[in-house]
């Protein structure tokens, strides 16, 4: 591993942070992806030993219809899941159920993401998963066989390269950076409390929170979906918008004393036609709208584009070996302990090139704000590399937070 490590000026005195929510249809692609990775990595490992090849990181959904007015909403026709990836279907002689295992998981997540739906009726599946190997196996006569000839059906756990010889699956980068900003604590701050407030039944999954700091001056818009059922008329409608103003202004005065705070809620309401974000299932993907994993929050859940960042959408990606998805947590636990240990902030690359060992990346940089100990830094950095297995049994535990 080559190590380096630099000292940075200050962040600038702005900021731009979104966070969409639990229910927004991209963050429930990244859900359902990882739900489908730990489900099908679970099954495997106590039916099989182990933890066999898949990436269900392609994950989508598509849109349904809706119908809605106060008082009352349903589903018309149904969310699509697009089901992309690859799996193996098989361990020796025995067959994996692996749509069985999907269909399962999918109602039960997107059951208890939008308990509006009905599981059974308002999901339908177009199912586009393969078992083909990543370029690397070569056909040709010699007395040696390439180990990805067997990489998705493997006859035993001999054909499981990883488990002699855990390797980068590829080339790619892991990035973090902590501790987090005032701001993007609040944005986390208001769709977590938002969404936990028992107060607000009306409220819908698909938040969204979007902030601009200047200085000072801090800019808020926030998109807060209604559930029709809760919503009996126009008056109630607008009440609501007033009440989650409300709490949003007091936690913005907790968290974020001393700035210029300016609220947007629901820019694009307009009461007197009316059109209004009033919807059957609290989420856009009831009507029309599509997501997909990678295209949303990144694995510290916020969408930061000043900071370190990556395009890698880590969830559904094969937890055992993934160098994008290994290498993002660790680069954060990395970030999370520097911090902690030197109070100041770090920011943090961890770089892995395709068949080098996992445990040991080809790079690894480290930039901070404040003084610190170089030695002891590159210390920290090796000590958390070292344990790097156990990222996976805590993704498996779904301990993880991945969007």
């Amino acid at each position: 591993m080559r190590f380096n490590i630099s000292e940075v000026p200050p962040a600038a005195d702005f900021e731009v942070i979104e966070r969409k929510g639990t229910g927004h249809p991209d963050s429930l692609s990244d859900g359902l992806a990882e739900a489908l990775s730990v489900a099908y990595s679970n099954y495997t490992r106590e039916e099989f030993g182990a933890v066999l090849h898949h990436n269900f990181d392609k994950v989508g959904l598509l849109g349904g219809r809706s119908e809605v007015d106060f008082g009352s909403g349903r589903m018309t026709s149904p969310i699509r899941v697009l089901v992309n990836g690859r799996a193996s279907h098989r361990f020796g002689d025995r067959e994996i159920p692996v749509e069985e295992l999907i269909v399962e998981t999918t109602r039960q997540f997107l059951g208890e993401r939008l308990p509006k739906i009905d599981p059974t009726q308002d999901l339908t599946f177009l199912w586009n998963l393969s078992s083909g190997s990543s370029p690397g196996q070569v056909d040709a006569s010699t007395d040696k066989e390439s180990y990805r000839r067997h990489w998705f059906s493997p006859r035993d756990l001999s054909d499981l390269r990883e488990l002699q010889h855990l390797v980068c699956n590829d080339t790619s980068i892991g990035t973090a950076y902590a501790p987090y900003s005032p701001l993007e604590e609040f944005v986390l701050a208001v769709e977590r409390e938002l969404h936990e407030n028992n107060d607000l039944p009306w409220l819908g999954t698909d938040i969204k929170v979007l902030a601009v700091r200047n200085g000072l001056t801090v800019d808020i818009t926030t998109c807060l979906p209604q559930i029709a059922d809760e919503v009996p008329d126009l008056d109630t409608y607008l009440a609501n918008i007033a009440t989650a103003r409300r709490l949003i202004t007091e936690l913005a005065e907790r968290l974020l004393p001393g700035r210029d705070i300016t609220l947007h809620t629901n820019t694009r309401d307009n009461p007197a036609i009316p059109e209004l974000y009033l919807t059957a299932t609290g989420s856009s993907i009831e009507s029309g709208d599509e997501g997909l994993v990678g295209r949303g929050n990144r694995a510290n859940g916020l969408i930061a584009t000043a900071r370190p960042y990556t395009m890698e959408g880590v969830a559904g990606k094969n937890p055992v070996y993934h160098t994008g998805k290994i290498y993002t947590v660790a680069a954060q636990r990395i970030a999370d302990a520097l911090a902690a240990e030197h109070g100041t902030a770090f920011q943090v690359w961890v770089v892995g090139q395709a068949g080098r060992e996992l445990s040991d990346p080809w790079e690894v940089t480290v930039a901070h704000e404040g003084p610190v100990d170089p030695n002891l830094v590159e210390v920290m950095v090796k000590s958390e590399l070292a344990d790097i297995t156990e990222i996976t049994e805590d993704l498996l535990a779904a301990r993880v937070r991945l969007y």
